[in-house]
This record gives C-alpha cells, structure tokens and sequence, in this order.
C-alpha cells in the first residue's frame, strides 16, 4: 500500500491520537487518518501543537515525522528506532562491510546520478555528451571526485533551455547552485529535504542504520547513508522543479508549490523489476543494499530515470 503524506501548513492545528487514528483537529473541523496509512508528517505550521502519543504512534507504525523552521525548510526529522525484526543482523552485515564494497557501491551510485544529470540536460547535445563521456570516469570510490565536475557542469545547462520569458528578472545563465541562492534554490532545498526523509524512513524500515554511511562519514551528520542513496533520486526533484519554473511559479514556496514537490514522492521510478511509486521504490532499493551487505548481490538496484 502507498503512504500517505500529511503536510500542515496552513492552518493552526491541534494533533492527537485516537484509537490508533491521527486526529487532525482545526477551527474549521475535524478529521482522522489511521496511523499505519502514514509514511510521513510534514509540519510547517508553528503553531501546530501535539500530544507526546502522536509521535510514539506514528513512529511505532514506521512513519518519519518532518518538523519545518521559519524558512519553511524541514531543520528536523524524526525516525523509528526498531522497524525490523532482524535489525540487529543487518546493522552488524553494515558495519562489517568492506571497504571495498562501500567503494564499488558508490561508485555504482555516482555513475546512476550522473547519467541522471545527462538525461536531464539532454536538450543541450555537448553537455549531455560531456556528461555520458564522464560516466566511465568514475572508479570506485570516485577517488578523482568525477562527481563534482559532473555536477558543475549539469548546475551551468540545468536551466538554460528554459523560455527566456519565464526569466525575464532572473538571468537563468546566471543561476547556481547555493542553498542561500536566490530561486528556485529554495525549491530545490524544499524537494531534497523531503526526498532525504523518505530515503531515511525506507533506511530504517529496511533494519539499516541512517548513520553509518558509504561514502559519507560526517561525525556530526545522522543520515550518512541516506546522503548517499538520495544522490540518484536527486533527478527526480530537479525535473519537479524545472517543471514548475516553466510554469512560472518558482520565486515563493508557497503551498500549490510544496503540494507539487511532495508529488515526487508519488512519481512512477523503474527500479530493477519494480515499476510503480518512488516512496514505494525507495524500500527496494534499501532492500537490496542490505543484500548487497549481506553477500546476496553485488549491485545495488538503482532507479533508471
């Protein structure tokens, strides 16, 4: 069954539980959703206001619940502690894995993201040539950070097919990549956030620990794994957001616009033998790594763009 997102936003909202249905209480009404049908709640409402049971029920039914700051940007989340019967298993198989495996998965996820970016930017013949050719580049571990060159030349075409009248105030072939950059930076940082939320919440579910990464390795950061399985979902929040721009609503996160970026979540991916939502596709592809630590393959099963 596919998750439901709850996202509260416009109004003040009192949350509670109730014979294990979340109660969404507002001025205008009432309404309750059973907890196992939630995948995540995203709260941006400052004023929203809780009873310690919502978040224990909804974590208990391994739902990730997303908490918003003033930016309108999700500064937290939190995720279930015990999703899996045999966890304890595969986070001793993650711990234990080699060096050598981490290497080669990464390397296999480096090359899907970029190959994402080509296909984004394919419009642009030199540039998705430039990026096809680089492909075969990346070694294991990426050692040379083919990554990063791949990414500044895919941020420098990303938006310049765009109409030029959808731009007329905002120079497209100036845009960069900057969380502190003018739009659609904002977009972009809205879609990535919730997409690292879904990758950690499968992370879980899978008995995975979101901390203990493939490539990254930040002491401070929490999700160093998901970091590393969100890069080749990346491509499916950067078309959204391309999407919307030639619409020309991009400048404000408003909420048809954060209605539309939750959509992604929702997007058809083609992932192995799996054709069907992306929040459903993320769990096979946290299922396969953790057969990927367990010697079962060698490849992680990765969505095809």
């Amino acid at each position: 069954m596919i998750k439901k997102i709850i996202e509260i936003s416009q109004q003040r909202t009192a949350l509670s539980i109730r014979h294990g249905q979340l109660i969404l209480k507002t001025e205008t009404g009432q309404n309750s959703i059973p907890c196992e049908d939630i995948g995540i709640l995203l709260v941006d409402n400052p004023a929203t206001v809780y009873t310690h049971s919502v978040f224990t029920e909804l974590l208990k039914a391994g739902a990730a619940v997303v908490l918003c700051g003033n930016d309108h940007l999700p500064s937290g989340c939190l995720l279930p502690i015990e999703s899996n019967s045999i966890q304890t298993q595969r986070i001793a198989e993650q711990i234990k894995a080699k060096e050598p495996l981490r290497k080669n998965l990464w390397q296999q996820i480096v090359r899907a993201k970029i190959r994402h970016q080509a296909k984004i930017v394919r419009d642009n013949t030199s540039v998705h040539k430039g990026l096809m050719e680089l492909i075969s580049q990346v070694r294991s571990g990426d050692v040379s950070n083919v990554e990063a060159r791949a990414s500044k030349i895919f941020w420098g075409a990303y938006l310049q097919s765009m109409d030029e009248s959808v731009w007329a105030e905002a120079h497209p072939t100036d845009f960069k990549r900057n969380r502190e950059g003018k739009p659609p930076n904002n977009l972009l940082n809205y879609g990535y956030m919730v997409m690292r939320a879904a990758v950690a919440r499968a992370i879980c579910s899978a008995g995975l620990l979101p901390s203990v990464g493939l490539h990254h390795k930040n002491k401070y950061n929490a999700f160093c794994l998901a970091d590393d399985l969100i890069e080749p979902f990346r491509g499916y929040v950067e078309i959204k957001v391309k999407e919307i721009v030639s619409g020309g609503e991009w400048e404000e996160l408003t909420q048809s616009v954060k209605a539309r970026l939750l959509e992604t979540l929702y997007e058809e991916v083609e992932i192995a033998d799996y054709k069907g939502p992306l929040m459903v596709g993320l769990h096979r592809v946290a299922a396969s790594l953790v057969r990927c630590f367990g010697g079962e393959q060698k490849e992680i099963d990765l969505p095809k763009l």
